[in-house]
């Protein structure tokens, strides 16, 4: 939504000045004469021309536990008695990072002139996304601020050991096949062509394995420009190809289908959006709204759109569990699960105990992970290094065996 600027007179006769989001100008009025605001301008805020690559700054961010410690410390100052706006005012002036800093000033600021807080986070939607702001909204509509501040701080401590759990199960090859890719490089880049030198001086006859390797050193030496241009270009292409609808589904779709991946990735999804509908169902969020909001969140196009659509079967009157075995994507236990929740009025609770046993299920599905890639992967930056060396030093044992 766009972000209007306003000038306003209080109740009290100052003049006050922010920043809302609205869907109009109508629609911020309204909002501001209910606060007994009145409008003397407002005016749409104009969006920078940024252009990717050129004159658009680095993405900023905030560390989601950074954002987990500034909630308990909000929660806790908010539950002890001080004012919410002095509470943004001290956090801000603590935080190491300028950009959540400034931010926070700035949400301060539009608090004091009278605009909700719920409506100030809006305006930060790189930090404060739409399950935050929603959160936040039903907070201040129930009077538990201080409750779904808390909740908020262990929903996304619960997010970063989960992202943490995935991060470190890729790590690993991902880390050797970068280490295999440079070795590999250098060997064809600076030691094949000594090895080829000297078959040369000897005049030594070439196995197919030999001249296989020094063919792609040959090539590599002649064209290294072209390899490293054509590897930026590929990851680009994929990179804007993800960006695209149909390109992040199907690139999303062959990650669930990968080995031994595949079932990690949809584990990790399904701790998710079981975690994140189980806390804005908890926080009063409307379960319509819930389940969109929740969409965004499952971090895969194709669990995604399933979420989505049983949002459509669900304003249809059917149960949630209905919608989900539809998608005949969800593992049996979860919808028979939910089935027992809303059968029994604690459709919260279930996903709670779903996100929990998930969150370990991934757990330990990395651990044995860890476990089989480890020799995997060692095997293969061997076999790899090993095969080079090899087909180098077949030519010399035929010279050794001919002398």
């Amino acid at each position: 939504m766009p972000i209007f600027k306003f000038k306003g007179k209080n109740r009290i006769g100052n003049i006050v000045e922010g920043e809302r989001v609205a869907r109009s100008p109508q629609e911020l009025t309204t909002a501001l004469e209910k606060e007994q605001i009145q409008v003397l301008n407002i005016e749409r805020k104009r969006a920078k021309l940024k252009i990717p690559y050129i004159t658009g700054a680095p993405k900023k961010k905030v560390k989601l536990r950074d954002l987990s410690v500034f909630n308990r410390q909000l929660s806790v100052m908010f539950n002890a008695g001080l004012p919410i706006t002095q509470g943004i005012g001290i956090l801000a002036g603590q935080q190491k990072n300028k950009y959540f800093s400034d931010s926070l000033n700035d949400v301060r600021k539009d608090v004091e002139a009278g605009s909700n807080l719920s409506n100030s986070l809006k305006k930060f939607p790189d930090i404060f996304n739409d399950l935050y702001t929603s959160m936040i909204q039903a907070g201040e509509a129930s009077g538990n601020l201080d409750t779904i501040l808390m909740r908020l701080s262990e929903y996304i401590e619960n997010m970063t050991k989960l992202v943490g759990k995935v991060k470190s199960a890729m790590a690993y090859p991902i880390a050797v096949l970068i280490i295999a890719v440079v070795l590999t490089g250098v060997i064809l880049w600076k030691v094949v062509p000594v090895f080829q030198g000297m078959f040369q001086q000897l005049g030594a006859a070439l196995p197919v394995p030999t001249q296989i390797v020094i063919d792609a050193s040959d090539f590599l030496q002649n064209n290294i420009l072209f390899v490293v241009a054509g590897f930026v270009g590929f990851s680009f292409a994929l990179k804007s190809y993800n960006n695209t609808f149909q390109g992040r589904r199907v690139l999303d779709k062959m990650k669930l289908k990968l080995p031994v991946f595949g079932g990690l990735l949809l584990k990790v999804g399904v701790a998710r959006i079981t975690r994140t509908l189980a806390t804005l169902l908890n926080s009063g969020v409307e379960i319509i709204e819930a389940i969109t909001i929740t969409a965004k969140t499952s971090g895969n196009s194709i669990i995604e759109d399933a979420v989505l659509k049983s949002r459509s079967s669900v304003q249809e009157g059917k149960p949630l569990y209905e919608a989900w075995e539809e998608a005949k994507l969800f593992p049996f236990m979860v919808t028979q699960m939910i089935s027992v929740g809303e059968q029994t009025g604690s459709l919260s609770t279930m996903l709670g105990k779903i996100a929990d046993f998930y969150d370990e299920e991934v757990d330990q599905a990395v651990s044995a992970l860890i476990s089989l890639m480890e020799p995997i992967m060692i095997l293969f930056l061997g076999g790899l290094v090993g095969t080079i060396i090899i087909a180098m030093y077949l030519p010399l044992f035929a010279i050794i065996q001919n002398i």
